[in-house]
């Protein structure tokens, strides 16, 4: 916890003009100042900037309050991380309250996890950006999907090279422990007691918190690399600091454009996210291919209420969705669901059309979940008295957690 005094300074030092000026262009009118609001789309200045009582407020969506407040809303983060933040701006040092020694070395071991994370990013970018295989296999296969060197920059995207053991090596090398290699994932240990990569061979796709900490990674297989595996992806199994039902990825790529869209796009996958910020579209996340879960939907739900669910038209994998959508419901979200052209997944279309006209193929054809699920399971059911019977149950069902 931090303590009341160390509160008082920052709340004393965090100058309101300050602070927004770091995110908005201000101009002066009268004794206060304007600008275009960041939490929606603005096209008229509705925000609003008082130095003299040190708040803000936009007049148009209703969104505002001190310094601390506004950082918490930008920036989506919680109040204490808003104070961390502001403390580090006017360079006040954060005194909080005396952890134990179990709580010590816990955080000590968490840290030491994200610093091995961490580690492991620089090095898929290095070798992707400067390794003969790197740049020949995975920046080739970036090349090959599309994506611009920006755009691989900011999803710092990267290449483990086939040999078994590259990464393990430089690791412990640099000094790393080899328990947190284990811990993390990024490494597994044979029965012989050698070091292994779990990524080898495949291209990088670092999974972020909302905060923007490398908490795990996912790995695709490229085929010239790795001839005869045949599981697709690898994915960081669940440590002490990732657990897969409590994150989205590009959930911190996304955060602000979803809060200023006031929705936010659901996909399966990481090259989805990825091409679709590419067209120009951020508001994106993915499930990465599990169903939704509470703490991931609850992740959403403090940006958003609304929510579109893009799908490629697999009948299995929409089935096996709508549990999901159900506990969306649920939460009290309003959900639409649009289906892409026959042979078109987001990742595809994306790479076809560029934002505005992704978003008005998504608002012609985007449809309420009732009525989406209703003729979905109609489909099944056909004449059967039986399954249009159950048909009708399962609706209720939904409409029953609304």
């Amino acid at each position: 916890m931090i303590d009341q005094v160390t509160i008082d300074r920052i709340l004393d030092a965090a100058q309101i003009m300050d602070v927004v000026s770091d995110f908005v262009t201000l101009r002066k009118r009268g004794v206060n100042y304007v600008g275009l609001c960041p939490f929606h789309s603005d096209k008229t200045p509705s925000f609003y900037v008082s130095p003299a009582k040190g708040l803000c407020k936009c007049f148009a969506c209703g969104k505002g309050g001190n310094a601390v407040h506004f950082i918490m809303e930008h920036e989506q983060m919680s109040y204490p991380e808003a104070l961390k933040y502001l403390a580090k701006k006017y360079n006040i040092e954060v005194k909080e309250r005396e952890l134990s020694d179990e709580e010590k070395f816990a955080e000590s071991e968490r840290e030491s996890l994200f610093i091995v994370n961490n580690f492991a990013r620089d090095y898929f970018q290095h070798i992707l950006k400067n390794h003969i295989d790197g740049r020949s296999i995975g920046m080739a296969y970036f090349r090959n999907r599309g994506f611009r060197d920006d755009i691989i920059e900011k999803f710092q995207l990267g290449y483990c090279t086939d040999s078994h053991d590259a990464f393990a090596n430089e690791a412990i090398r640099k000094g790393y422990k080899k328990e947190y290699l284990v811990k993390t994932g990024l490494c597994y240990e044979t029965d012989d007691h050698r070091l292994r990569d779990r990524f080898w061979g495949r291209v990088i796709f670092p999974v972020h918190t909302l905060s923007g900490k490398v908490v795990a990674f996912g790995g695709r297989v490229l085929a010239s690399a790795t001839k005869g595996v045949k599981v697709k992806y690898v994915n960081s199994p669940e440590s002490d600091i990732y657990h897969k039902s409590n994150e989205l990825y590009g959930i911190y790529f996304a955060k602000q454009a979803i809060v200023k869209q006031d929705r936010c796009f659901l996909v399966e996958g990481y090259t989805d996210v990825i091409s679709m910020h590419q067209s120009g579209i951020e508001n994106v996340v993915a499930s990465s291919g599990t169903a939704l879960t509470p703490g991931q939907i609850r992740m959403i739900h403090r940006f958003t209420n609304n929510m579109t669910v893009l799908y490629d038209g697999d009948a299995a994998g929409i089935k096996a969705s709508i549990r999901g959508i159900d506990m969306l419901l649920e939460e009290g979200m309003n959900i639409k669901v649009c289906l892409l052209p026959d042979g078109d997944d987001p990742d595809s279309f994306a790479r076809k059309h560029n934002s505005a006209e992704f978003q008005a193929f998504i608002s012609e054809h985007e449809t309420d979940f009732i009525r989406f699920k209703t003729n979905l399971l109609l489909e099944d059911a056909g004449r059967d008295p039986i399954k249009r019977a159950e048909l009708i149950g399962n609706l209720v069902q939904s409409i029953s957690v609304i």
